[in-house]
């Protein structure tokens, strides 16, 4: 018993194919499993896309009602499933909403429970953002512990001093360099397949969602496309307001210059494809997209939203969403005639965004608070 893995439970929410999911993703493939095992709580009950990839890593998925449909559900479940597994160390990445499942959790006798957050908030979700604003007052309630992916997004949910008392860890939002790096040869390839070599590419890679700002993004790409027709924008991704973007670019008349990509498994690859990374979010926790942007060399300009946190290399140029979409777009086309991309993978090392080094610092802290449980059980069973 006592070579086993410590087991954490992590509560996901809905597994959305993005941001959170993919960099916990990132930390799953690389921590040391002999050590640390992640078991995982996902919203709803249908088959994801990492179901079968955690499973084969020996992880363990427990599907819970949407807190959507009923939070009250979803709340006896985690708290289920906490007892019956004797989970001690539970680790919630549901931002302002964690104190719901940490409450169950507390409840169910876990002895650590971790709330991260990852988001902020802006005007423009009056409901989601009321909601956020009414639960942070109590998100340091039921968490015994504290992280977040920025000291931006940890400012927001727990406060600023509160964030430098030390009692936040910042957990970075780390890739896979392995894979994250610029290379002439894979840049001219994914070019040649999107059949895009010969045209200024704009790029961007989010969920389209309302914190994505895609139609700002739309209407600077129409600016662009005046001074510039040879012009090509490529928009990764999925989400709940893809129809009504489609439907604008198709009322501006660009649907031979704007291709929707999907949900992307090779981002890496096709980031390298963008001359142009562009990102005029109205708010982000960190900007996920800006680290990778950064990690293969493309320039990413991007709005007042991002955190300078993630500004670190000379990669990412700041807008303000203030300015007009004509004056995104000339700032966009100060890039269409190339510029020197570099090896930036000690850039990425320096701001702690090197999976690998974060990977060991993830278990380091896991071990560490492991330590606190008192009479400390391994899960047993199956699910």
């Amino acid at each position: 018993m006592g070579n086993e893995p410590i087991r954490v439970l992590r509560i996901m929410g809905p597994v959305i194919s993005g941001g959170v999911d993919i960099i916990t993703m990132n930390y799953y493939r690389a921590i040391d499993k002999e050590k640390v095992q992640l078991d995982f709580i996902f919203d709803g009950y249908h088959k994801t896309s990492i179901d079968d990839e955690v499973k084969e890593m020996g992880g363990k998925i427990f599907k819970v009602e949407p807190y959507t449909s009923s939070m009250w559900k979803s709340m006896k479940q985690v708290y289920q499933i906490v007892k019956d597994n004797d989970y001690q160390i539970v680790h919630s990445h549901m931002n302002a909403l964690s104190v719901f499942p940490l409450f169950a959790a507390k409840l169910a006798g876990a002895k650590i429970r971790i709330a991260s957050n990852h988001s902020t908030a802006t005007k423009g979700e009056t409901k989601k953002t009321i909601l956020k604003y009414v639960l942070r007052p109590f998100a340091k309630v039921f968490p015994t512990h504290f992280a977040a992916c920025s000291r931006h997004a940890g400012y927001w949910l727990f406060g600023k001093e509160f964030c430098e008392s030390g009692k936040v860890s910042f957990i970075k939002n780390a890739i896979d360099l392995k894979k994250y790096y610029f290379s002439e040869e894979i840049r001219a390839n994914v070019r040649a397949e999107l059949d895009v070599s010969d045209k200024f590419v704009i790029g961007h890679a989010g969920r389209f969602a309302y914190q994505k700002n895609h139609k700002f993004l739309i209407e600077t790409f129409e600016e662009v496309v005046k001074v510039h027709p040879n012009s090509v924008l490529l928009l990764a991704g999925d989400g709940p307001l893809k129809p009504e973007i489609e439907s604008l670019v198709k009322e501006k008349g660009l649907n031979d210059k704007v291709r929707f990509l999907g949900v992307r498994r090779d981002i890496n690859r096709i980031m390298q494809a963008f001359d142009v990374f562009l990102f005029p979010s109205f708010y982000e926790g960190l900007g996920n997209v800006i680290t990778e942007a950064q990690a293969v060399s493309t320039i990413s300009i991007v709005s007042e939203g991002i955190p300078d946190e993630v500004r670190f290399t000379e990669y990412v140029v700041g807008m303000n969403l203030s300015q007009t979409a004509k004056e995104w777009a000339e700032e966009v086309l100060k890039y269409k005639d190339n510029y020197t991309r570099r090896d930036t993978k000690q850039d990425m090392r320096n701001n702690g965004y090197d999976i690998d080094l974060a990977a060991e610092q993830l278990v380091d802290y896991y071990i560490e608070l492991n330590k606190h449980v008192p009479n400390k059980e391994l899960v047993k069973g199956e699910i």
